[in-house]
Parts: structure tokens; sequence; C-alpha cells
């Protein structure tokens, strides 16, 4: 079983076939982290180019202070899976999350840690590669769009403002480990650790890092179908992974929402309007219980008795904002309640 917090710092390093790589990474990690009460976990995906036997070698050198902890995966599992692995075999009341290709700068790290243990109140922070005042070295335009466009969809399922759910550098503390239980085993593996921090209410500070972006053949191993892979898993961890309560609720509240937004337009527009509701509704069943849910559906109901046209629409959104900041104002005061199940 593993020993509480028997380390200041547990550094976690997902390796899939970097030989080119893995000694100067070595080289920074001791430059910056080269204490005895911090620990080095790599975790081989298996790897099948050397990088195993590299890291054997320089495990073996012990010309470093920390503690060099190396796990092999037989098969090529995934970054999420040696993730896991690797928080499995932490005994650090931090963990950093560092990848192996250099991408991210070993110092920005050590920045994140200093900033973290100085105060007490930030338990998770997350690097950003979009935020201004480090060095960046990107010319791949649609990766960096989908990046910030998924950081969008995000920030919009959840309520945050979080610039960069992709970077690969983060350092969270041991009590929101404990939390959390990731279950991803690909590069979905950011999207599914994100949404746990955020439902379990600790707050994601950002520091912007160096970035420099590798091309294929330098080993670059996320494409685009893992880009179209985290549409999906945004949608998951959104829709899909709540309890049967909250699913009922966006059941619901999509349902009913579709049936208001099927009175409004003609042909075309109609079903836009139609699916455009449907989001709308979905997005209500998440934030709100039935009964409180219900209560935005009636003030939507008021609404649409007034006005004709384009009156009636004007109607049914300020009835559905009045609806809402009701609804949201009940949430709060049956929370204390024995009724608060159904808000």
């Amino acid at each position: 079983m593993r020993q509480e917090n028997s380390k200041d710092l547990s550094i976690i390093i997902p390796v899939f076939n970097e030989k080119n790589f893995i000694y100067r990474l070595h080289n920074q990690i001791k430059t910056y982290f080269d204490k005895n009460k911090f620990e080095i976990i790599y975790v081989d995906d298996g790897s099948t180019d050397g990088s195993s036997e590299i890291l054997e070698k320089i495990k073996n050198k012990s010309d470093y202070k920390f503690e060099f902890k190396l796990i092999k995966l037989d098969i090529n599992s995934g970054k999420g899976k040696a993730i896991q692995t690797g928080i499995k075999n932490a005994k650090g009341e931090y963990i950093l999350l560092q990848d192996a290709d250099l991408e991210l700068d070993t110092k920005d790290a050590k920045e994140m840690y200093e900033m973290i243990i100085n105060n007490s109140d930030i338990k998770c922070i997350f690097g950003s590669r979009y935020l201004s005042g480090k060095l960046k070295k990107n010319n791949y335009f649609i990766n960096s769009l989908i990046g910030k466009f998924n950081s969008l969809i995000f920030n919009i399922f959840f309520s945050q403002s979080i610039s960069d759910v992709h970077c690969g550098l983060k350092i969270l503390h041991r009590s929101v480990i404990d939390k959390i239980k990731l279950s991803v085993n690909d590069f979905g593996i950011e999207i599914d650790l994100a949404s746990q921090i955020v439902r379990n209410n600790f707050f994601i500070y950002e520091f912007g890092v160096s970035y420099f972006f590798r091309s294929k053949a330098q080993g670059k191993k996320i494409t685009w179908v893992d880009g179209l892979k985290s549409f999906y898993y945004l949608l998951k961890v959104r829709f899909f992974d709540n309890s049967t309560s909250t699913n009922l609720s966006i059941l619901y509240s999509s349902l009913y929402m579709a049936f208001v937004g099927s009175h409004f337009g003609m042909g075309l527009g109609n079903t836009l309007f139609i699916i455009i509701f449907f989001i709308i509704g979905s997005i209500i069943g998440i934030n709100f219980k039935i009964f409180s849910s219900s209560i935005i559906f009636f003030f939507i109901f008021i609404g649409s008795l007034f006005g004709q046209g384009n009156g009636t629409t004007l109607s049914v959104i300020i009835f559905f904002i009045v609806g809402a900041f009701v609804a949201r104002h009940s949430k709060k005061y049956f929370l204390e309640s024995s009724f608060k199940n159904y808000f």
C-alpha cells in the first residue's frame, strides 16, 4: 500500500518512443528537481525504439538525489493509462504531470511547483500554452485552433474560464488526486482530469508556459483523429458521466425545450430552433434538477402567451431569463431543506 505523502513531490512522466529526448529531459529534471524528497516516475508505455533501455541506463547511473522509479507497461496502452499507473505508484504530497517530448519546459514546471507550495489555497495549477509572456514555437494552426475550440466548449459545459484544457503540464495537490477516479486511457485523459477536478469543486489556476511544438517527423504522437475523439470526450464527461438524477434532468429539460423551439420559425428555420433549444435544454438540465427546471418551463409558457410573431419570441426570451433567475434562487433557498434533491 502506498505510504501517503512520504515524498514532497512526485513527477509522473509517460514515455512512448522518446529515445531522442530522454537524456535531455533527465538533465533538465536534475537541474530543477534534484532533491531527496522528490521522486521521478517514468512510465514506459510499451516503447519499441529503445526508450526503455535508455531509462534503465539512466536509473543505474545514480547521478541524482531523487528517487527514480521506472514502471514498464507490456503494450502501448495510451497516455491516460500511463498517467493512471503513475498516480497509483506515487507517494508525493504534490503530483506533477510532465510530458517526455520537451514541448513543455521543465523550468516552468519548477515555477509551478514553487507557486503551489507557497500558497495553501491553491490545489491545482494547469499550464497554458496560450497565455502570454513565454517563448513559443508553433506553426500548426489547425492543432492550435482545435485546442482553443475544445477549451471553449469545456468552459461552456462546466462554467469555467480555462484557456488550455489540453496542456500536458499540470500540478495537483494530493487532496485533488484522492477525489478523482480517472478512467480514460488515451489523450482524452486531459478532459477527463479537468472535468473531475471541476466536479469536485476545486478551482483550476493557470500559468503561462513556454511551448516548442514538434512535428510528426520529430515524433509527435497526437493526430487529427485524437482531435475528433476529444469532442466525444467533451460530450461524454458532460452529458453521460453524471448521476442518474442529473441524466434525467438533462433528458427532461432537453425535451421540453425542444418542444418550445418547435413553436418558432418554419421549415428549416423551425428545425434549427428545435436543435438550438434542445442544446439549451441540456445545459439547463445539467445545472437544475427537474423541479427547478420546471420553474423555467413555466415562465417560458407564460411568456408565450404575450405578443405575436417576433414579439412572442422576445417575450419568451425575457420570461426565460426571469425563470432562470427565479429557479437559481429557489435552488439556493431549498439546498438547506429536505427538498434539496428535487432542486
